[in-house]
């Protein structure tokens, strides 16, 4: 059945299409960049053009599917569905099902050189760890399947909660990054490994500190782990922490060249990822010196594809401690000559219904410019029901406002 399309060259086409069928074709669509109707039609052209039929396709569950295609196609192809004796549920099956075969899952980029992202502030409790983790998490999302993001460029809008405008709000359904991640637990407290549901390294066993102060035990390889969750696949890992790393400064003050200590513990894993996420202590120690230096430009490496991202909230104390941070990593770029690029801040745990307070220290983060606000994260409950669970919060919640927003995050710095 067909009807004309108010868009003038198009007319609406009502057909029937499994539920397999119209998702794999939902999301190959998107992977490819294109309609869902312009797939189709591609389909309809590569079937009419075989010189005979392909293998018939299960379509004893098809419902009804309605697209639009250029006027005339349909009636072409009713008619050789006719001379081929096949009905049209059947030839539009074996359309899609061609296109499927001829445009597979695109390959994931990969970087030419892993990314270094060092998640920071001196100041605790203003969410590093979450950050972390759900960045962590939406890079590594099924490239695959479609995902809920939040396409708005600009976060002025949180300010005018009552006059944003529509597009502002409006998600779209895209491809997960599929990217390789290790969540490096850089944080002698282990709240990171805690909240992903693994447990701390033993004291006196090996350790990312032992590495770091030239005192392996082992392979850094074998202290790393999965997190075990369906969405991620096998790309989504973690080196836990360990408490011994409550030492770490004291046995870094001993250690030749000792900023690019954390460097020559990573170097042996590198090739096996795409992004490498460091959780730094609250601390302006010799640790986050390592830090800063394993996140600065590289030779040939691109600006903007490793750096700090620092973490914030909408209130008076944040503004003190990134002072603070950014003096730390401004003397390191001057006395050894780095180039550390800010990826940008985070804002997180923002509440416009606080007041005052909170949307003029926002107002504050964005007027800074340089670096950026590349995100505004809610403080809402999933994030700590996802803690309580033990669970990443892209896996127990993947549609809440924090998950949507931390995607959008993810997409913002790996442009």
């Amino acid at each position: 059945m067909t009807s004309p399309d108010t868009g003038g060259d198009r007319e609406k086409v009502v057909t029937k299409l499994t539920s397999t069928l119209r998702q794999d074709l939902k999301v190959r669509a998107a992977l490819h960049g294109l309609d869902m109707q312009n797939a189709v039609e591609a389909g309809i052209v590569a079937w009419r053009g075989l010189g005979s039929n392909p293998a018939a396709v299960d379509t004893a569950s098809a419902e009804t599917y309605a697209t639009f295609l250029p006027t005339g196609v349909w009636d072409g192809f009713r008619d050789d569905c006719k001379d081929r004796g096949v009905s049209l549920t059947q030839g539009i099956a074996q359309a899609v099902t061609l296109w499927l075969d001829n445009n597979p899952v695109p390959e994931v980029q990969r970087p030419a050189t892993v990314r270094r992202f060092i998640v920071c502030n001196q100041k605790g409790g203003v969410g590093k760890t979450a950050i972390t983790a759900g960045l962590g998490e939406a890079l590594a999302e099924n490239p695959a399947a479609l995902v809920p993001v939040r396409v708005s460029k600009y976060f002025a809008a949180l300010l005018e909660e009552e006059d944003r405008p529509e597009d502002l709000l409006a998600l779209e359904d895209l491809p997960g990054l599929g990217q390789r991640v290790l969540l490096v637990d850089f944080d002698p407290q282990g709240h990171l490994t805690k909240q992903l549901g693994h447990e701390t390294l033993p004291m006196g066993g090996d350790s990312l500190t032992n590495h770091m102060a030239g005192e392996a035990k082992g392979e850094l390889t074998d202290l790393i782990v999965a997190v075990d969750e369906t969405r991620f696949g096998d790309r989504l890992h973690i080196l836990p922490a360990c408490t011994d790393a409550f030492l770490l400064d004291v046995r870094l003050a001993s250690v030749r060249a000792r900023e690019a200590a954390l460097e020559r513990a990573l170097r042996p894993v590198e090739n096996d990822y795409d992004v490498i996420l460091i959780d730094c202590p609250p601390s302006l120690g010799l640790s986050m010196d390592a830090a800063s230096y394993y996140g600065r430009r590289r030779d040939n490496e691109e600006t903007g594809n490793s750096g700090v991202l620092i973490i914030v909230q909408a209130e008076d104390s944040s503004a003190d401690a990134y002072g603070l941070l950014t003096s730390q990593i401004e003397d390191m770029r001057g006395d050894l000559a780095l180039d550390i690029d800010y990826l940008g801040l985070v804002v997180n745990h923002y509440d416009a219904r606080r007041g005052y307070i909170a949307t003029s220290s926002l107002q504050s983060w964005m007027d800074i410019k340089d670096p950026r606000v590349v995100g505004v994260i809610g403080d809402l409950k999933e994030q700590k029901e996802a803690v309580r669970a033990k669970r990443p919060l892209l896996a127990y919640a993947p549609r809440c406002e924090q998950s949507v927003a931390l995607r959008a995050l993810a997409r913002e710095i790996s442009k």
